[in-house]
């Protein structure tokens, strides 16, 4: 792959940051230049006025609470335009817990509050009197891939997913979207969206290679990713799923 070149954005690493969700921009990068590829990551803070458009991929974690999504609603609604446009142009898009949230069209705070969203995801939030927390098990089918994933979910909003927005994944273990209906996260075109902290795609090297490879094919058609050697990722994920008693 040498010659060929990855740009990543990296949206509000310095407040969207919780429970490691900057692991899996260090996945994405690792697994890319393991491969050959040069990779440039773009940290896009709120203030912040560079273009998005010419990232390959956008990564944007969880924050603590209200007042991170307070502090990038306002920015988050700037580069909307340009999150839309990568979006329907099949750029993958990582987003995780509030970040997953303010990609949706609301949030409703306990107070009645409404903390608008940019709607790319077809999903609303509300806040809820109860707090998920714990390890989290989902089953989910990519392309032809139907697998087991895990993490940890931290959230105190209840998500519901519209007409538009297919689910994740559906819940083995854990609380998933809102505690009822058995979905978590919801993906649009290459745009997915989850609550799964911990970080998510260092345990899960397939989803890493998936993300990198609608990327890659976004860039440079045809281009075939080369196998890793995946062990050590392998072995922290059955040490999960045995602690879980979850089959694979």
């Amino acid at each position: 792959m040498q010659g060929l070149k990855l740009r990543f954005a990296h949206l509000y690493p310095d407040l969207m940051n919780s429970y490691g969700d900057r692991g899996n921009m260090i996945a994405l990068v690792m697994r890319a230049r393991w491969r050959g590829f040069s990779v440039e990551v773009m940290d896009v803070s709120a203030g912040d006025n560079r273009r998005i458009t010419g990232a390959d991929c956008i990564v944007i974690g969880g924050g603590q609470g209200l007042e991170e999504r307070m502090a990038i609603c306002k920015d988050l609604q700037q580069k909307s335009p340009e999150i839309h446009y990568c979006a329907e142009n099949k750029i993958p898009i990582l987003a995780i817990c509030s970040g997953f949230q303010l990609l949706g069209k609301y949030y409703l705070t306990a107070e009645g509050d409404r903390i608008p969203g940019i709607g790319l995801l077809d999903i609303w939030t509300i806040a809820s009197k109860r707090r998920a927390v714990g390890h989290i098990a989902l089953r989910v089918r990519l392309g032809n891939m139907n697998k087991t994933i895990v993490g940890f979910e931290n959230h105190a909003g209840n998500t519901f997913l519209g007409a538009r927005a297919l689910p994740f994944g559906k819940v083995l273990k854990g609380y998933g979207n809102n505690g009822q209906d058995g979905k978590e996260g919801a993906i649009y075109k290459n745009v997915l969206g989850t609550y799964l902290h911990g970080p998510l795609l260092p345990k899960h090297p397939w989803l890493a290679d998936y993300i990198l490879e609608k990327a890659v094919n976004n860039k440079y058609p045809g281009t075939r990713l080369k196998l890793l050697n995946s062990k050590f990722e392998k072995m922290a994920y059955q040490k999960v799923l045995k602690r879980m008693a979850v089959r694979c």
